[in-house]
């Protein structure tokens, strides 16, 4: 990527200007005429163009004019003679980012351009989040490039319509709800009815009746009959959440019901067939309560056919921009607002925190950046709430890494420096913490 395009038709100036920029480590692609530039700046330029005003053929005011053609938000600084301050000024009044009159210090150039770079930054990146609102079509619910969540959407198709039971297993927050729903919506049962019940947050007094149902009188309160969930999922899909928070003696009954297709209701001797398809999840470890014997050898071993696992979200951080923005253009529409623009406080945020909520704590997020409370109620980028000890000195490694590649801009040598590390220790923790220094290099 470059950071500067820069135009003058004098070489020796041109030279001198290319040389300072690169010392003072920006990458630079010189030219010697507007056109010459013109023939490779386009929409998607990452950089900022300087260039004098006084050149033949295409002058710097005609350059700046076709470059807000092409796209009136890249950044052009002009380089003027004294007699050109007022062309420049009403140039700037059009929207040039800035100018400077001859002659001028370098750090005055280089202060103006390190501005315009973050600007521009800031530009590209809001587009791509706009890109990413409208990419993220409801019939892709589970949103992401990262391999594993592209591996997830192929296994979710690929036994969509096999019609067998599965098992989900992923963290709080990690959206194995949205993958149940997935594998429903692209089965042959899209048509029917989609049920979820939370084991964990019904009564264990109530949850029988609630996914059995019952007759009237079949207990105390029970004034009329009631058609239970599993019941009511018929053709369609039953999604059993917090599978782990079932109590032995319902995980029973549920083994039948897998084994049969079939249930009686409380209160009656009545068999009553059911098709559906049931795919529970789980936010634990489902082998060590086997093991402890708080959950049914066999029941995990019947909903293990197939497993799926949702990866948390600080293992695809690359999937953190596209969620983001398809969270945000979906608050903003329900608060009747603009999507927001995105800001270095945020920015820096999304980067560097650990989200221990996973999805459902970024899209919170995006809810308090739509309604203009992000600042007030962000919590600290070293919020690692349920993790261990080593896991949060990892983490804490990471940001500290990436903080100081963000410091330096990508610069290798100034990062380890400031980390106080080898050379070969700083590549090894790259690799483990999966960091990619090129994406810093544009960086202030």
């Amino acid at each position: 990527m470059t950071d500067v395009a820069f135009i003058d038709d004098d070489e020796n100036l041109r030279a001198a200007n290319v040389q300072a920029l690169l010392l003072a480590g920006l990458t630079v692609s010189p030219y010697a005429s507007a056109v010459a530039a013109l023939d490779e700046i386009d929409a998607e330029f990452t950089g900022v163009v300087v260039t004098d005003v006084r050149m033949p053929r295409v002058d710097g005011l005609e350059l700046f004019r076709r470059l807000r053609r092409i796209d009136p938000e890249i950044p052009v600084i002009l380089i003027t003679g004294h007699g050109d301050i007022a062309m420049a000024v009403d140039a700037m009044r059009e929207g040039a980012y800035d100018f400077l009159a001859k002659p001028y210090a370098s750090d005055r150039l280089l202060g103006s351009i390190r501005h315009a770079l973050d600007q521009r930054r800031l530009v590209l990146e809001n587009r791509a989040l706009r890109r990413a609102m409208t990419a993220a079509a409801d019939d892709n619910p589970l949103i992401g490039t990262d391999p594993r969540i592209e591996q997830l959407r192929q296994t979710l198709r690929q036994i969509a319509n096999a019609d067998v039971d599965a098992l989900i297993e992923g963290e709080t927050g990690s959206g194995k709800d949205v993958a149940a729903n997935a594998l429903h919506r692209w089965s042959r049962r899209a048509a029917r009815p989609f049920v979820a019940v939370n084991c964990g947050a019904l009564p264990e007094t109530m949850i029988e009746s609630e996914l059995f149902g019952h007759e009237a009188g079949a207990f105390t309160g029970a004034l009329k009959k009631r058609i239970g969930r599993i019941e009511y999922a018929q053709g369609g899909t039953l999604f059993l959440d917090e599978i782990e928070a079932m109590s032995p003696a319902l995980q029973v009954k549920l083994l039948r019901v897998l084994e049969t297709r079939q249930i009686t209701p409380l209160g009656t001797n009545d068999i009553r067939n059911v098709d559906i398809r049931i795919v529970a999840a789980t936010k634990t470890d489902l082998p060590t309560l086997v093991k402890q014997g708080s959950f049914r050898e066999d029941l995990y071993y019947r909903l293990h056919v197939v497993a799926i696992k949702i990866p948390p979200l600080r293992e695809r951080r690359s999937d953190i921009p596209l969620l983001f923005g398809h969270f945000l253009s979906h608050a903003a529409k329900r608060f009747n607002r603009e999507p927001p623009s995105i800001g270095h406080t945020e920015r820096r945020y999304l980067q560097n925190h650990l989200w221990p909520g996973n999805v459902r704590e970024l899209a919170h997020y995006a809810e308090r950046v739509a309604l203009g409370f992000a600042n007030d109620s962000t919590p600290s980028p070293h919020t690692s709430d349920g993790m261990t000890l080593p896991k949060r000195i990892e983490a804490f490694e990471a940001e500290l890494i990436r903080e100081a590649l963000a410091t330096h801009r990508g610069d290798v040598q100034k990062t380890i420096e400031m980390l106080g590390i080898p050379r070969k220790t700083f590549y090894d923790k790259l690799h483990r913490h999966s960091i990619d220094q090129t994406k810093y290099r544009s960086q202030d």
